[in-house]
């Protein structure tokens, strides 16, 4: 269905899937978005003005040419401007609302899988990342539950993600951090990460160093092998050693090839020589989790890390289907009110497609 039918035509079933009316008014008035109904008569007005000029792409010009065509409002374009920049705190808190509709279920209950990863945004005719957004995905039901917009300096780290207990984060290389890492360990949940071979230091119970490479080499061809290490503390981060499992497999022939040729490539371009343990690593994948052997085994471990790949198509489809990643303005606060707007529309059509039922002659479910 084309998004600006489901504006014109849709909008007071979609709408009901925000917030009551009443929470909408007040938090309006405290954000500064609608402090004065002049040419604005109401939060689903504004609202349907927003969605119109973010959700469906259109220009000033042509948002407030449909909106007065369509009797909604009549106002200017600068009119529309100002209401665009005065509203991305008030959608930043309904984006959170929606989310918290999809927290984890009260404790005595079983944890969420939630797939973390972010994604680089760029201004119009930027050549380089000028906003990061960072998304957590809940593996069971593919949906987003947790958002966070920074510029291109706020790093991938685990600590942006709260866990209840029995939450099990699966993240790439990006978030092998201590920082992230140990509080995560010592805390409610818990995590499965990939990691680079030189970013996290190990030792044995004893606190012996553990020799990594030596561990890799003895791994059986095509089976799990795991160890179980500890990461060593780091006393001028106040980050004590916590006991993990190191998780590796041998690459096939082909894939450890593959890398190689990718860290030769990377390199060269800064007229280096790869690292020779680096070009040894590139034969194995490694992964080092929290989460007991009694939960979950080697062979677990990593078929759940291959589900990684989900939260990449999540970004896909915000970026081909609604458009994530083309940036209408430079300005930081219309910025902010075009992605929040996006990221509400692509929850709240997530709701409209599960209670749309297409053998009921009206076409939705009652509520």
């Amino acid at each position: 269905m084309n998004t600006k039918t489901i504006l014109e035509y849709q909008w007071p079933y979609l709408a009901s899937f925000l917030a009551p009316i009443e929470t909408l008014e007040k938090s309006a008035k405290e954000f500064g978005a609608l402090r004065r109904k002049r040419s604005v008569d109401s939060v689903y007005t504004l609202l349907r003005l927003i969605f119109a000029w973010a959700f469906c792409g259109l220009s000033l010009r042509q948002t407030t040419a449909w909106a007065e065509a369509a009797d909604i409002a009549t106002l200017s374009n600068v009119a529309l401007l100002k209401r665009l920049r005065s509203a991305s705190d008030w959608l930043e808190y309904l984006l959170a609302l929606k989310l918290a509709e999809r927290a984890p279920p009260p404790a005595g209950c079983e944890g969420r899988l939630r797939l973390v990863d972010a994604t680089m945004i760029s201004k119009p005719g930027s050549k380089g990342a000028d906003w990061r957004l960072h998304l957590s995905l809940d593996l069971a039901s593919s949906t987003i539950d947790h958002v966070e917009l920074t510029d291109y300096r706020g790093g991938e780290t685990l600590n942006r993600f709260s866990l209840r207990s029995g939450d099990v984060v699966i993240a790439d290389r990006g978030y092998a951090h201590l920082s992230g890492l140990v509080p995560i360990a010592t805390g409610p949940g818990d995590f499965l990460v990939r990691i680079p071979w030189s970013s996290v230091p190990f030792e044995h119970h004893d606190g012996k160093p553990m020799d990594l490479f030596s561990f890799l080499r003895g791994l059986p061809e095509g089976e799990a092998g795991e160890i179980h290490v500890r990461i060593r503390s780091n006393a001028k981060k106040n980050l004590p050693s916590v006991p993990v499992r190191l998780i590796a497999v041998r690459k096939s022939e082909a894939a450890a090839a593959n890398t190689r040729i990718k860290l030769t490539k990377a390199a060269s371009k800064k007229r280096r020589t790869p690292d020779p343990r680096s070009l040894e690593a590139a034969a194995y994948t490694f992964i080092i989790t929290s989460v007991s052997s009694e939960s979950l085994s080697a062979k677990q471990v990593l078929d759940l890390y291959r589900f990684r790949w989900q939260i990449e198509i999540a970004f896909k489809r915000l970026k081909s289907l609604l458009d994530l990643d083309e940036l209408p303005a430079k300005d930081a606060s219309l910025t902010r009110t075009f992605i929040f707007t996006k990221l509400l529309a692509a929850l709240l059509l997530d709701d409209f497609t599960q209670a749309y039922v297409s053998f009921s002659p009206w076409g939705f479910n009652l509520r």
